[in-house]
């Protein structure tokens, strides 16, 4: 039998370790690691540690809600969402019919008013000259009583050696006692004209017809009219763009509804939500730079600190946290910090209300505060639109009150606005709002 096996072969040897290069290996991972970990630290040191960064940041600004002061019916609408307006712009416009109704109704009255002070004051005359009538009748009177009894003293005498009758004596005596009555009545009279005038003269003593306190009761009346019929045209406060409007043609509106608002987009914001791991080192004055989300990292905005929160937001939020509970989990909190924008930065690159942003405080100058120190000096924001004169109803009022025609208003009077500078609306920073 043929034994076709062949002969196991001698085994294959196995790879000699060469534990020279793994140590070379691990060094150089070893070094790699250590050069990174360095440069860690240098970069943590000299640039890391001078800066708070955080990406929880959003637009915030003013919107101003456009709400009527007094009830009416739509029947115009100025603008709508998106539409650009400016100051003093006509954004609705109310039906003026009953406004105009009663300021008619309150010049008529003021017209009246007037009338009646003017009769008022032209009374006096007649009634100080009744006084005086009524004193030289009383003078007259005087002197015929004195005659009167003189003529009787002349007749006493005689009648005893009867050079007089007793009748002549007893007609004498009569007349004198007439003109003593007639002298009574007639100083009771001067007294009741005295009291006439003196009532007279204490309803316009102290007053002429134009400030008499009716009459100024009823051109403050016209006044109101007139005030209440300007406000059935509803103006834009402030430059900005339109947004949110749901008020339509026809609807009635009441008193402090919202029918749109404006969005001042030229004086911004960010409102900064750090940790409050964060906060130790934020001073209010300290230079930051930020990023939006719209534009990516290549546009960049330089801010300032101009206030801390004054509490997080999950302290002013709608249902603050019930840390009491037993089921109790610790969350980091957070606190708004307003970071003003350079205005020039904003009006290269806009932004809107609400955008995401990225800030990054440079934390190395440390000496502003914390909190602000001293009270506001000027006002958050102002506006000049609302500073009518109404020279139109002043000069109606004056007519009124000096007796001439006027004619009633058939429409709402022009819109004349006071000149404003180009930053009369302009927002000053306001301390920043708490939310998380």
């Amino acid at each position: 039998m043929t034994d076709n096996s062949k002969p196991t072969g001698t085994p294959a040897a196995a790879p000699t370790a060469n534990p020279q290069g793994r140590r070379k290996g691990l060094g150089l991972v070893a070094a790699a690691v250590a050069v990174a970990a360095l440069a860690w630290g240098g970069y943590h040191w000299m640039v890391a540690r001078n800066y708070q960064a955080t990406d929880n940041a959003y637009v915030a600004g003013n919107v101003v809600q456009i709400t009527p002061q007094i009830a009416g019916t739509v029947i115009a609408i100025g603008a709508d969402d998106t539409d650009y307006v400016k100051a003093g712009q006509v954004l609705v416009q109310l039906d003026p019919a009953d406004n105009l109704v009663a300021l008619a109704q309150a010049e008529s009255q003021l017209a009246q008013v007037a009338r009646q002070t003017r009769t008022l004051y032209a009374n006096n005359a007649p009634l100080a000259a009744q006084v005086a009538q009524r004193e030289a009748d009383l003078l007259r009177l005087k002197a015929e009583a004195a005659r009167s009894r003189e003529d009787v003293q002349r007749r006493r005498p005689l009648l005893a050696s009867g050079a007089v009758g007793k009748e002549e004596f007893d007609h004498a005596q009569a007349l004198a006692a007439a003109a003593d009555n007639a002298v009574i009545a007639a100083e009771a009279s001067v007294r009741a004209a005295k009291a006439q005038l003196t009532a007279a003269e204490a309803q316009t003593k102290g007053a002429t017809a134009e400030d008499f306190p009716g009459v100024m009761a009823a051109a403050a009346k016209v006044r109101e009219a007139y005030l209440a019929l300007e406000r059935t045209r509803l103006i834009a406060p402030v430059d900005g763009y339109v947004a949110k409007r749901g008020v339509q043609l026809g609807q009635r509106v009441a008193p402090g509804a919202p029918m749109m608002t404006v969005v001042d987009l030229h004086h911004l914001w960010v409102d900064a939500n750090f940790k409050e791991s964060q906060l130790a080192s934020l001073r209010i004055g300290q230079k930051a730079e930020l990023t939006a989300d719209v534009y990516g990292d290549k546009t960049t905005y330089e801010g300032t600190i101009v206030g801390l929160g004054a509490g997080t937001g999950a302290a002013f939020s709608l249902l603050p946290a019930q840390n009491a509970t037993g089921n109790w989990i610790k969350v980091v909190q957070r606190v708004p910090v307003r970071i003003s924008l350079n205005p020039e930065d904003l009006a290269q690159h806009p932004l809107r209300v609400g955008l995401s942003m990225e800030a990054k405080v440079d934390i190395r100058e440390q000496g502003g505060t914390a909190l602000a120190s001293a009270p506001r000096t000027a006002p958050v924001a102002q506006t000049s639109v609302y500073d009518v004169a109404q020279p139109e109803v002043q000069e109606r009022i004056a007519r009124l009150i000096a007796g001439r025609s006027v004619p009633a208003l058939q429409q709402v009077p022009a819109l004349a606005l006071p000149a404003m500078p180009a930053d009369a609306a302009a927002p000053v920073a306001a301390p920043a709002a708490a939310g998380q």
